[in-house]
């Protein structure tokens, strides 16, 4: 499992012109990717590091601040572009494991207590954030 955790002041995801997942306030945007062996354990530690993580403003984390996460599945960070021109895909799980591992990771956000708004899984999206700092950090399991 990768993710990939931004510090933010605001982020909104939009599908067909429509917002379907927005975040005010500081908090994290994370765009996470998942590959084929990904189980319970990846999401578990995965969840809890981005939501302990300190990240935010003064060294706190999410989970100290009661900070909002925005979750956007992104296969894309499994993409291989070492050779040729073209990325290969192979390492980023299919559809029917991916999305219920992004889902899984989404509810243990949530059961940690985060305040957790989605992406649309498979969707076309466009998302929208100003971040803070910037500061981007890239969590791997």
């Amino acid at each position: 499992m990768r993710a990939v955790v931004q510090r933010v002041l605001s982020a909104s995801v939009t599908v067909d012109g429509e917002v379907v997942g927005a975040i005010d306030g500081p908090g994290l945007l994370v765009y996470l990717g998942v590959t084929h062996d990904d189980g319970p354990a990846e999401i578990a530690w995965t969840a809890r590091k981005v939501w302990d993580l300190r990240l935010l403003r003064e060294e706190k984390s999410a989970s100290e601040v009661d900070a909002p996460v925005l979750v956007v599945s992104q296969f894309t960070l499994y993409g291989d572009a070492r050779k040729g021109r073209r990325p290969t895909w192979q390492a980023a799980a299919p559809g029917p494991v991916s999305e219920p591992a992004y889902d899984a990771f989404c509810d243990e956000l949530e059961r940690l207590g985060a305040t957790v708004a989605r992406g649309r899984f498979g969707a076309d999206m466009r998302v929208a954030s100003v971040n803070d700092g910037p500061v981007t950090v890239w969590l791997e399991r």
